[in-house]
This record gives C-alpha cells, structure tokens and sequence, in this order.
C-alpha cells in the first residue's frame, strides 16, 4: 500500500513515515500543500494523510481541491487543534477521518487500516487465500497456523494481490503502490520479487500458486474454487496487539529518533524565547511573532508524539497567546513568560529522559 503524508514538521514527519515503513506501507512525503497537489495528480495512492497547518496550500483547502476532481483516495486528517469546529470544517471539505495531535500511534495505524478496508470493498480486518492468512494489525503472514518471514516488498505484494483480489496488476502499477517516487526501480524488480514470494509460499508447504501470471498484461490473486473457501470467523473476531519484534521495532525507532531530534527542539523553543522577550520590551515584529506561533503549532505536535504531554499543552498555551490581538495585556505577558520558562524546564527533562515511548501509551 502507498501513502502520501503532507505534513510540514519535519520531527513529525520522520516519526510517522519510520513507523509506517515498519508496517510496511510504501511512503512519499510532501513538505507543503502544492507539492502534496502535485504528488497526487502524478503518482496513484491508497490513502493521505494530510496535516491541516501546511504552507502554500493549506489541507482544507488541498481536501476541498481532491474532491472537487472527483479523487475518492481516503484522506485522514492530522492537525493540533481539538475543536469541534475544526472537525466539522474538515469532515465538510471531504476527509473520511480526523485525527488530534498528539496522537497514539496503535490508534493512527487502525484508522490507516480501516480506510483502507473501506477503499478495497469493506475487506475483514484478516486477509486470506484458502489457509494462507495475512493480518494487517501485526503485519504477520501465516499458513496452516506457520508463520512465513517475507520482506516488506513480498509482504506488499502479497497484501495488494489479497485486497484487490479481483484486479489483474501490471508491472508499473505494482511499482507505483509499493515503491515510493524518490525510489522507483525497473520493472524487472517487481518480477524478482514476485519470483521470491512465490520461492518462499512454496516452501511454507502451498502446494498451488496462489499468485496467477495473465501473460502480457501482469499479475492476480489465483481465483479461490467456491467449495474450497474456508470460514474466517474465527481469525477476524479481534484484532492482535502488536508482535513483540514489531513493538522492539517501534522503541529502538523512539530512541534513535529522539537523540537526533534534540537539538531542533531546541532551536524551536529558542525562537519561541527571543519572541518573547522581544514582547516584553515591546519590540516584537510581525514576522517574528507568526514564527514563534507557527513554532509552538509544531512543539505541540511532536512533543506530544514523543508522548511529552505537559510540554505539548505548554505549547498549545503559547501558541494561543501568539496568535491573540496583539499588543497582549500585563497579565497574557506575564502568562507567556511563565509558560517560556515552565516550557525550557520540561525540555531539559525532556531531554534526560532517554526512553521515549513514541506515539504509544501503556495500558
């Protein structure tokens, strides 16, 4: 499956596309609104995610614009502000979902599932061919209750030809749902990896191919004989939790991520500082005012991404402080500076603490 994630914070965006390549989900980025308009009219995606606070062309509009061209791709919304206004103004523009940042990220990938489920004929959460089973929620491939350890672009193979069973895929059509823009091999790597997919089904104890060659036109899922189906009741009553090599995957991305990111935090809250200061002396321009806000709009997000929740609300205080009239009264000035200093103080924590637990919350 291929995602395009527009989304202007670079913390953000790293967090998100490590874990999504963890669930092997094809990814390409789009740092701005015009540039996700241009993605999309380019490549064919299964799902965006699009930020709301973008550059350029901002996500209602850019949703507004998607579905004015008649573009059904699912679309899920990511923004920091938590209003009911704002959910009715995105779901109005046409998204099909809505997710508040900080977000865990359990509940980010059931959603990205369940509009998938949606786009491919309100598939079950389980996918399956005969006894070769395939679930999404722990990307874990099994055959007769066996697991089978296949690559991320085998697993992506294996998924597409299951959720659009009826589709026959071409060579370039499969390069462009698993491989992303900056990536695109030749055609000749979609049939090695088929060649190995198939090496490897086989191995496993399938005794039939399950992957059907339509010569000159592609690939599809082996149509299944009506007598030989057999009842998924029992493999779809629940989703599984994460498998634990897939919960270690998410830690050591939390930790190798957290150490690189420090330093831009820093700078943010740095900017956040010389705004107001400036303020207090009643020096700050306009320019530096709407950075420092746009400053704290992406503090709030991926702090709380690294599950750093006061310093995401510390964030969302100050943002709503730049963002009021200006000049501020004595008492907003004197809120800001406390929030500055409390903010300067969790980050220092922050930063001692070195185990994150990125986009998850214990239960």
């Amino acid at each position: 499956m291929r995602i395009l994630l527009v989304e202007d914070d670079e913390l953000v965006a790293e967090m998100l596309v490590k874990n999504l390549i963890n669930q092997n989900y094809a990814i390409d980025v789009a740092a701005d609104g015009q540039t996700g308009w241009e993605l999309v009219d380019t490549f064919t995606y299964d799902l965006i995610l699009l930020d709301v606070n973008l550059p350029k062309l901002d996500g209602i509009t850019l949703c507004r614009r998607l579905r004015s061209q008649e573009l059904r791709i699912p679309i899920l919304l990511l923004t920091a502000h938590n209003s009911s206004s704002d959910k009715v103004i995105g779901l109005d523009a046409g998204a099909d979902d809505y997710v508040t940042k900080p977000f865990d990220v359990d509940e980010l990938l059931a959603r990205i599932r369940a509009l998938l489920r949606r786009g491919s004929s309100a598939l079950p959460p389980i996918l399956n061919w005969r006894n070769l089973y395939l679930d999404p929620s722990t990307c874990e491939v099994t055959y007769n209750g066996q697991t089978i350890h296949l690559t991320p672009k085998e697993y992506g193979l294996l998924e597409l030809f299951l959720r659009y069973r009826n589709r026959v895929f071409s060579r370039d059509v499969i390069l462009e749902h698993l491989w992303s823009f900056e990536e695109l091999p030749g055609e000749e790597t979609v049939t090695a990896h088929i060649k190995g997919l198939r090496r490897k089904l086989k191995t496993a104890g399938l005794s039939e191919d399950p992957i059907e060659t339509v010569y000159g036109i592609g690939y599809r899922l082996k149509p299944v004989e009506p007598e030989k189906l057999r009842s998924k009741s029992t493999q779809t009553k629940k989703l599984k939790q994460l498998s634990p090599d897939l919960e270690q995957q998410a830690i050591e991305t939390a930790i190798n991520v957290w150490q690189r990111v420090q330093e831009k935090f820093t700078n943010r809250v740095a900017v956040i500082e010389e705004a107001t200061t400036a303020m207090l002396k009643n020096t700050l321009d306009e320019s530096l005012r709407q950075q420092a806000q746009q400053e704290a709009h992406k503090l709030a997000g991926s702090l709380g991404m690294f599950d750093f929740d006061e310093g995401s609300h510390l964030a969302q205080e100050m943002e709503q402080l730049f963002e009021a009239q200006m000049p501020l009264n004595p008492k907003q000035r004197q809120r800001l500076a406390e929030l500055v200093a409390a903010m300067r103080q969790e980050l220092e924590r922050a930063i001692h603490q070195q185990n994150p637990r990125v986009l998850r919350r214990s239960n």
